[in-house]
Protein backbone atom coordinates (compact mmCIF):
# COMPACT_ATOMS: atom_id res chain seq x y z
CA UNK A 1 0.00 0.00 0.00
CA UNK A 2 1.24 3.43 -0.94
CA UNK A 3 0.69 6.43 1.57
CA UNK A 4 1.70 9.92 1.92
CA UNK A 5 2.28 11.98 5.39
CA UNK A 6 -0.07 15.12 5.49
CA UNK A 7 2.09 17.83 6.89
CA UNK A 8 -0.16 17.97 10.32
CA UNK A 9 0.57 13.94 10.56
CA UNK A 10 4.32 14.97 10.40
CA UNK A 11 4.56 17.93 12.40
CA UNK A 12 2.38 15.68 15.23
CA UNK A 13 5.26 12.89 14.71
CA UNK A 14 7.63 15.60 15.07
CA UNK A 15 6.43 16.98 18.08
CA UNK A 16 6.32 12.89 19.39
CA UNK A 17 10.07 12.44 18.92
CA UNK A 18 10.66 14.98 21.39
CA UNK A 19 8.66 13.05 24.13
CA UNK A 20 10.45 9.75 22.65
CA UNK A 21 12.85 9.02 19.69
CA UNK A 22 11.49 5.87 19.12
CA UNK A 23 7.57 5.32 18.39
CA UNK A 24 5.55 1.59 17.55
CA UNK A 25 2.68 2.49 15.45
CA UNK A 26 -0.10 0.18 15.32
CA UNK A 27 -2.22 -0.27 11.76
CA UNK A 28 -5.31 2.14 12.01
CA UNK A 29 -5.17 5.91 12.66
CA UNK A 30 -4.33 6.15 15.97
CA UNK A 31 -0.61 7.49 17.05
CA UNK A 32 0.92 6.81 20.21
CA UNK A 33 4.21 7.85 22.20
CA UNK A 34 5.00 7.68 25.92
CA UNK A 35 8.04 8.92 27.30
CA UNK A 36 10.79 6.56 28.67
CA UNK A 37 9.95 8.13 32.47
CA UNK A 38 6.51 7.13 32.31
CA UNK A 39 5.39 10.78 32.90
CA UNK A 40 4.05 11.73 29.58
CA UNK A 41 1.49 9.62 27.11
CA UNK A 42 0.61 11.56 23.57
CA UNK A 43 -2.27 9.94 21.85
CA UNK A 44 -3.26 11.65 18.00
CA UNK A 45 -5.86 10.45 15.84
CA UNK A 46 -4.47 11.13 12.17
CA UNK A 47 -5.90 11.06 8.78
CA UNK A 48 -3.85 8.57 7.72
CA UNK A 49 -4.48 4.50 7.91
CA UNK A 50 -1.32 2.92 8.61
CA UNK A 51 -1.67 -0.60 6.49
CA UNK A 52 0.18 -2.20 9.06
CA UNK A 53 1.99 -2.65 12.88
CA UNK A 54 5.43 -1.46 12.52
CA UNK A 55 8.73 0.36 14.63
CA UNK A 56 10.94 2.90 14.54
CA UNK A 57 14.14 3.63 16.61
CA UNK A 58 15.26 6.85 15.40
CA UNK A 59 11.80 8.86 14.54
CA UNK A 60 13.71 12.08 13.60
CA UNK A 61 15.86 10.39 11.57
CA UNK A 62 13.38 9.36 9.86
CA UNK A 63 11.67 12.45 9.49
CA UNK A 64 14.77 13.87 8.36
CA UNK A 65 14.76 11.33 5.28
CA UNK A 66 10.78 11.90 4.74
CA UNK A 67 12.23 16.03 4.18
CA UNK A 68 15.32 14.94 2.17
CA UNK A 69 12.97 13.20 -0.24
CA UNK A 70 10.43 16.32 -0.63
CA UNK A 71 7.29 14.42 1.35
CA UNK A 72 7.67 11.28 -1.32
CA UNK A 73 5.16 8.09 -1.24
CA UNK A 74 5.48 5.63 1.47
CA UNK A 75 4.95 1.94 0.20
CA UNK A 76 4.43 -0.43 3.05
CA UNK A 77 5.82 -4.22 2.25
CA UNK A 78 5.73 -7.58 4.20
CA UNK A 79 9.85 -7.42 4.69
CA UNK A 80 10.53 -5.10 7.59
CA UNK A 81 10.79 -1.84 5.66
CA UNK A 82 9.36 0.94 3.66
CA UNK A 83 10.20 1.64 0.71
CA UNK A 84 10.13 5.57 0.06
CA UNK A 85 10.09 6.66 -3.87
CA UNK A 86 10.40 10.30 -5.44
CA UNK A 87 10.14 10.97 -8.77
CA UNK A 88 13.78 9.10 -10.18
CA UNK A 89 14.82 8.14 -6.59
CA UNK A 90 13.89 5.88 -4.16
CA UNK A 91 15.35 4.82 -0.48
CA UNK A 92 14.52 1.50 2.11
CA UNK A 93 14.23 2.44 5.26
CA UNK A 94 14.15 -0.28 7.82
CA UNK A 95 12.31 -0.42 10.81
CA UNK A 96 13.23 -1.76 14.07
CA UNK A 97 12.35 -4.90 16.26
CA UNK A 98 9.40 -3.66 18.33
CA UNK A 99 10.87 -5.31 21.17
CA UNK A 100 13.42 -2.51 21.70
CA UNK A 101 10.45 0.28 21.95
CA UNK A 102 8.57 1.35 25.21
CA UNK A 103 5.26 0.99 24.00
CA UNK A 104 2.18 3.47 25.62
CA UNK A 105 0.15 1.43 28.01
CA UNK A 106 -3.03 -0.48 26.24
CA UNK A 107 -4.86 2.08 28.20
CA UNK A 108 -5.27 5.89 28.72
CA UNK A 109 -5.48 7.46 31.94
CA UNK A 110 -8.63 8.33 33.45
CA UNK A 111 -8.01 11.45 36.22
CA UNK A 112 -9.00 9.78 39.66
CA UNK A 113 -10.38 13.19 40.18
CA UNK A 114 -10.84 16.77 38.53
CA UNK A 115 -9.89 19.46 40.65
CA UNK A 116 -9.13 22.18 38.05
CA UNK A 117 -9.59 22.91 34.67
CA UNK A 118 -8.88 26.30 32.23
CA UNK A 119 -8.35 26.84 28.70
CA UNK A 120 -4.79 27.51 27.85
CA UNK A 121 -4.09 29.81 24.52
CA UNK A 122 -1.60 29.18 22.04
CA UNK A 123 -0.29 32.57 22.71
CA UNK A 124 0.09 32.46 26.10
CA UNK A 125 1.66 28.62 25.67
CA UNK A 126 3.68 29.76 24.10
CA UNK A 127 4.77 32.93 26.13
CA UNK A 128 5.24 31.14 29.20
CA UNK A 129 7.74 28.08 27.22
CA UNK A 130 9.59 30.92 26.01
CA UNK A 131 9.67 33.10 29.05
CA UNK A 132 10.98 30.20 30.80
CA UNK A 133 13.72 29.48 28.35
CA UNK A 134 14.76 33.15 28.47
CA UNK A 135 14.72 33.37 32.15
CA UNK A 136 15.88 29.60 32.57
CA UNK A 137 12.99 28.49 35.18
CA UNK A 138 12.49 24.43 35.41
CA UNK A 139 8.83 24.95 37.00
CA UNK A 140 5.06 25.48 35.83
CA UNK A 141 2.93 25.99 38.22
CA UNK A 142 -0.88 26.43 38.40
CA UNK A 143 -1.85 28.51 41.59
CA UNK A 144 -5.09 28.66 42.95
CA UNK A 145 -5.14 31.84 45.03
CA UNK A 146 -8.81 32.23 46.16
CA UNK A 147 -9.80 34.36 43.22
CA UNK A 148 -8.20 33.93 39.96
CA UNK A 149 -6.05 30.83 38.43
CA UNK A 150 -2.74 31.44 37.25
CA UNK A 151 -0.10 29.98 35.61
CA UNK A 152 2.98 30.74 36.22
CA UNK A 153 6.74 29.75 35.15
CA UNK A 154 9.93 30.38 37.98
CA UNK A 155 12.14 28.47 40.10
CA UNK A 156 10.64 27.14 42.60
CA UNK A 157 13.49 26.85 44.66
CA UNK A 158 15.01 30.02 44.32
CA UNK A 159 13.09 32.87 45.78
CA UNK A 160 14.28 35.69 43.98
CA UNK A 161 14.18 34.00 40.52
CA UNK A 162 12.59 35.75 38.03
CA UNK A 163 8.69 34.96 36.92
CA UNK A 164 6.58 35.21 34.42
CA UNK A 165 2.70 34.87 34.91
CA UNK A 166 -0.73 34.59 32.90
CA UNK A 167 -4.29 34.24 34.16
CA UNK A 168 -6.37 31.71 33.02
CA UNK A 169 -9.44 31.76 35.39
CA UNK A 170 -11.24 32.20 38.76
CA UNK A 171 -11.49 29.71 41.37
CA UNK A 172 -12.56 29.86 45.50
CA UNK A 173 -9.98 27.47 46.11
CA UNK A 174 -6.49 27.65 47.25
CA UNK A 175 -3.46 25.12 45.39
CA UNK A 176 -0.09 25.25 43.68
CA UNK A 177 0.08 22.60 41.17
CA UNK A 178 3.79 22.12 39.43
CA UNK A 179 5.04 20.30 36.91
CA UNK A 180 8.49 20.46 34.95
CA UNK A 181 8.77 23.12 32.23
CA UNK A 182 10.30 19.87 30.01
CA UNK A 183 7.71 17.83 30.53
CA UNK A 184 5.56 20.43 28.54
CA UNK A 185 6.41 19.08 25.12
CA UNK A 186 2.92 19.62 23.24
CA UNK A 187 1.83 20.52 19.86
CA UNK A 188 1.19 24.46 18.86
CA UNK A 189 -2.68 25.44 19.75
CA UNK A 190 -5.32 25.97 21.63
CA UNK A 191 -6.13 23.13 25.15
CA UNK A 192 -8.29 22.54 27.70
CA UNK A 193 -6.44 21.60 30.53
CA UNK A 194 -7.64 19.42 33.81
CA UNK A 195 -5.60 18.54 36.39
CA UNK A 196 -6.50 16.23 39.30
CA UNK A 197 -4.62 16.46 42.96
CA UNK A 198 -3.79 12.94 42.29
CA UNK A 199 -0.50 14.27 40.26
CA UNK A 200 -2.24 13.77 36.87
CA UNK A 201 -3.14 16.56 33.54
CA UNK A 202 -4.36 16.12 30.64
CA UNK A 203 -4.19 18.68 27.91
CA UNK A 204 -6.79 18.07 25.20
CA UNK A 205 -6.10 20.17 21.70
CA UNK A 206 -8.90 22.35 20.85
CA UNK A 207 -8.59 22.06 17.08
CA UNK A 208 -7.23 18.68 16.45
CA UNK A 209 -7.99 14.77 18.18
CA UNK A 210 -4.55 15.19 19.97
CA UNK A 211 -4.27 14.61 23.94
CA UNK A 212 -1.76 14.87 26.33
CA UNK A 213 -1.18 13.21 30.06
CA UNK A 214 1.23 14.72 32.09
CA UNK A 215 1.93 13.97 35.54
CA UNK A 216 2.88 16.72 38.01
CA UNK A 217 5.47 16.55 40.82
CA UNK A 218 4.68 15.26 44.39
CA UNK A 219 5.08 18.79 45.92
CA UNK A 220 2.28 19.64 44.71
CA UNK A 221 -0.46 20.61 47.22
Amino acid sequence: MTMKLSNDTFEILKNFSSINQSIAVEAGNRLRTFSIAENILAEANVTEAFPQNFAIYDLSEFLSNMILMHGADMEFGADHHVKITDTGSSMKYFFADPSLIKKAPEDNPTLPSEDVSFTLTAKDLDRLIRMAAVNNLPDLSVVGDGEKISVVVRDKENDTSNTFSVDVGATADEFVLNMKVENLKIFKGDYKVTMSKRLISCFQHQAIPLTYWIALEPDSN
